[in-house]
């Protein structure tokens, strides 16, 4: 059977204040259509489906839709979804009843029966083939928050080298009681297959677009949960596409970059081919890219001008796919029309400056400030000693003058509110 694996689609995810809704309609889009082509039997998400705990009516409309989409083109599609750290368990699991009806599995939290054991048989999704046989069992398991796998309900189970409240030690217990059971349940035959929103160790992570998973640097955890009769474990939480030791346990990644640190590396989804109970082939399938994203820098102001003013671009673009743009500017001196002479030099551009970076010289001996009585202190002698700390030098008299102007005008804005009764 042929599994379609993929996770972290963030939909609804602001980028630097802008939507990102006509890419990730596009990537669903094209999903679909890839789901139809390759003749999938199911489809594996695991987990960070939404960018934040509410999301956006939006965002769930592009869900909904995408799913009863799929059911209508591909009737015998099972979708196995599972709630990732910036998802809401309950709000994934709200619409399950519904949901089912199209053949869809959606996994937020996972349950505890009266005498302290996993509910297992929640967790456990039939995978079937295009003639309705039962061909693989799917372990879904949704992002485990520590309230979840640890307390007292967990400490009878602890052996004595494990800390009864301790996090990584409770997300084992709950690999090993899922997988007792899914043995338990399969016939000769059928594959085993585990989805989990976790970091692993030694995996890859982005430089600037993962939330960590726990506080205090606990959240990794081992790929020796998984033992071998595990035929494939779609992973989701890291967005940078990689297989963590063995080729059958794998992060799918995220299917568009979701920071301008993630240019640079592809963005796919993962065909798996199961043969029986094992795994038979994967393929990297790579994701179009709906809207193209551009870095330039660092480098000095002239050198990115000259890069800015080269740049080609499309002017046929709906203005909803002209590229996001990064710029990172080298600084030795303060430039108090950075962006000016930015957005001049890309007058008439079909590009969208997304960020502007100032990289700004380290001055010699900087050191952390000492403690200051800032009402003593008052505003324009705070603004002197931060530049100073940052430029190596005082501010001159023009740079004093606009820093009295504007704070000139802000008392001004605040006078007039409180005239009209504003708060």
């Amino acid at each position: 059977m042929k599994l379609i694996h993929t996770a972290d689609w963030h939909l609804g995810q602001s980028f630097h204040g802008q939507e990102r809704h006509a890419e990730h309609r596009a990537f669903l889009a094209w999903l679909l259509d890839t789901l139809v082509e390759r003749q999938a039997d199911a489809l594996l998400v695991a987990g960070d489906i939404f960018d934040v705990v509410n999301p956006s009516l939006r965002a769930q409309e592009l869900l909904y839709d995408f799913i009863v989409s799929a059911h209508e083109r591909l009737p015998g599609l099972d979708i196995v979804l599972i709630a990732g750290n910036h998802d809401s368990g309950n709000r994934i699991e709200l619409p399950a009843p519904l949901m089912r009806r199209l053949r869809t599995h959606a996994l937020g939290r996972v349950r505890w029966l009266d005498d302290g054991r996993l509910d297992a048989e929640h967790l456990l999704v039939p995978l079937s083939d295009e003639a309705g046989e039962t061909r693989a069992w799917c372990l879904a398991l949704p992002f485990l928050r520590p309230a979840e796998v640890t307390g007292a309900s967990l400490a009878s189970e602890a052996t004595d080298e494990q800390a009864p409240n301790d996090y990584v030690s409770g997300i084992s217990r709950v690999h090993e009681q899922l997988i007792e059971a899914a043995r338990a349940r399969r016939r000769p035959g059928q594959a085993l297959v585990a989805m989990s929103h976790a970091h692993l160790h030694g995996a890859a992570v982005s430089e600037a677009s993962e939330r960590p998973i726990v506080i205090g640097g606990e959240e990794s955890i081992s790929a020796a949960l998984f033992p071998d009769d595990i035929a494939y474990v779609a992973l989701g939480h890291l967005h940078r596409a990689q297989q963590v030791g063995e080729a059958r346990i794998r992060y799918s990644g995220s299917p568009l970059p979701l920071d301008f640190s993630e240019v640079a590396y592809p963005h796919q989804v993962v065909e798996v081919t199961l043969d029986g109970e094992a795994l038979s082939a994967t393929e990297a399938i790579p994701v179009p890219r709906p809207v193209a994203m551009q870095r330039i820098g660092p480098a000095p102001l002239d050198e990115v001008l000259a890069e800015l003013e080269a740049l080609e671009d499309d002017p046929a673009l709906v203005r909803e796919r002209w590229p996001w743009l990064e710029v990172r500017v080298e600084l030795d001196a303060p430039i108090p029309d950075l962006r000016a002479r930015v957005e001049a030099a890309l007058e008439g551009k079909a590009l969208r400056l997304l960020r502007l970076e100032r990289r700004l010289p380290r001055v010699e001996g900087e050191a952390t400030p000492a403690r200051v009585d800032l009402e003593t202190l008052g505003p324009r002698k705070l603004f002197e000693r931060t530049w100073a700390a940052r430029w190596g030098q005082p501010p001159d008299e023009d740079v004093l003058a606009d820093f009295d102007r504007l704070r000139q005008e802000v008392l001004e804005a605040d006078d007039d509110a409180t005239e009209e009764g504003r708060p």
